[in-house]
């Protein structure tokens, strides 16, 4: 994870841009020489998020980083766009020429800290047609600081994101940023739907990534390669390079 500042227009002080891209480029750098296969930009720093649409110019922000980090970091690159912009993070996908984004709420309802989202997988699906796009969605099944509304039952989530809003992955983490995500949570979902990729969403680290990558696919790691643990902080390439030496040691 390429946790951003706060961009300009966010509630929080924003740096300027050429800084906000600096510290973006030097995070993704220190993920890709520890060995990180992949790459994602989210407008973290952006707090309390949008429920859904952003504004003009944090797509503008996103992509100018985007683009930046792609040029510096030959990896795939994936952006989400907070809390639960998908057309958002599409458009920047498409101009930076990422491999992907994240839909934090793709199908289903949710209660979540800034209201009640609905999932719009067919706004995302026929807006990723419009741009002829080749950006894959991964869908969050039960996603972190939510609670579902629509199906508690988190295997019949994961067929609803699979198959009917047709997601090309799924993403399962923690109750919350950084918390652990469960082992029956991965289990109940790789037997539902066990004809896409499935990642881990959060709480990964060198102690757990073993056990949680056999049943998932990959893992997206931001807080345990963070210094002192922190989310907000910078990439700490020690850590990086113990969560790419423990995922690994299979």
């Amino acid at each position: 994870m390429v946790h951003l500042c706060p961009l300009p227009g966010s509630p929080a002080e924003s740096p300027p841009l050429d800084e906000i891209v600096r510290l973006a480029v030097a995070d993704a750098k220190a993920l890709a020489d520890a060995g990180f296969d992949a790459l994602m930009i989210e407008n973290f720093g952006d707090a309390p998020f949008r429920a859904t649409e952003v504004d003009p110019h944090t797509v503008a922000a996103m992509t100018v980083v985007a683009r930046c980090v792609r040029r510096t970091v030959k990896l795939p690159l994936g952006v989400n766009v907070l809390r639960n912009a998908a057309r958002a993070a599409l458009a920047v996908a498409a101009a930076a020429e990422a491999a992907f984004v994240r839909v934090n709420v793709h199908v289903g309802v949710y209660a979540t800290d800034q209201g009640i989202i609905e999932g719009r997988a067919d706004e995302t699906l026929r807006y990723r047609r419009r741009l002829n796009a080749n950006v894959a969605i991964l869908a969050d099944v039960h996603v972190k600081h939510a609670l579902p509304l629509s199906n508690p039952n988190i295997a019949e989530a994961a067929e609803e994101a699979a198959y009917r809003g047709m997601a090309d992955g799924l993403i399962v983490s923690g109750t919350a940023t950084g918390k652990p995500t469960r082992l029956d949570d991965l289990r109940a979902v790789r037997q539902a739907v066990p004809d896409r990729p499935i990642y881990v969403g959060s709480g990964a680290s060198p102690a757990s990534i073993r056990q949680l990558l056999q049943l998932a696919d990959g893992a997206i790691i931001g807080t345990a390669v963070k210094q002192d643990g922190r989310t907000t902080a910078p990439v700490d390439p020690s850590r990086a390079r113990a969560v790419v030496q423990a995922a690994r040691s299979r």
